[in-house]
């Protein structure tokens, strides 16, 4: 069944190409809500700056869960990502998660083609196939490794296409193609697993909505874009 549904993605999207920054050239804003257990609690947002061959795009996130009134958990951070062309050539980032400061400080090493990554949860090399972790990039579907946007982690990726689906969002009807995104090492601890459920926009290239659940559901829901 898993060579059947990977067989169905290949067939349903071989033109989803590598060189994708020219599906962003016309947004400056991606504006996404973040919801826990249907309460909105903060939001992530991107901001895309052209410069010739070049395109920088910015994620802002910050939400905070609360109980009983107090706040147990919360994250504020501030990421930036540079592309030559369709090529990330750099990627910064600086969180604060709780009372621990977390960062990534990425680089394209020229002389072998990796990835030469900082950061606070590793330090090494990765493959140039590998991708951030970030929800404004519809690549994140077709890679099968993904770079933590907080920490800088590393983890192999399977995604698997479900069905076509209809969602309502905000009170507009999409027509949507539904993925999940998991793991593929299920050795891993199972709060630090990649679990995800995407909701993806084929026709305009965006991913609309994403859930998963760790103490609590939570989702992402683009709102807005200009």
């Amino acid at each position: 069944m898993r060579k059947f549904l990977v067989f169905l993605f290949l067939i349903i999207y071989p033109s989803i190409p590598i060189a994708h920054m020219a599906h962003y050239s016309k947004y400056n804003k991606l504006e996404m809500e973040i919801f826990r257990n249907g309460e909105l609690i903060g939001y992530n947002y991107y901001f895309f700056t052209k410069k010739g061959d070049e395109t920088i795009v910015t994620n802002q996130i910050k939400f905070s869960v609360k109980l009983l009134g107090a706040t147990i958990f919360k994250i504020e951070g501030y990421g930036e990502e540079r592309y030559l062309k369709d090529q990330l050539i750099s990627y910064n980032s600086k969180t604060q998660q709780n009372d621990n400061e977390k960062f990534v400080n990425l680089l394209l090493n020229n002389d072998t083609m990796k990835f030469d990554i900082k950061g606070s949860s590793f330090i090494g090399e990765t493959s140039t196939d590998s991708i951030i972790g970030n929800w404004w990039n519809h690549k994140i579907l077709q890679s099968d490794s993904q770079i933590s946007p907080i920490s800088g982690s590393v983890k192999k990726q399977v995604v698997t296409f479900i069905r076509e689906e209809k969602i309502n969002l905000y009170g507009k009807i999409y027509k949507v193609d539904y993925f999940t995104l998991k793991s593929k090492d299920m050795s891993i601890p199972q709060d630090k697993r990649l679990n995800f459920n995407i909701w993806y926009d084929k026709k305009n290239s965006r991913i609309l909505k994403v859930s998963y659940s760790r103490m609590g559901d939570w989702e992402y829901r683009l709102k807005n874009f200009e």
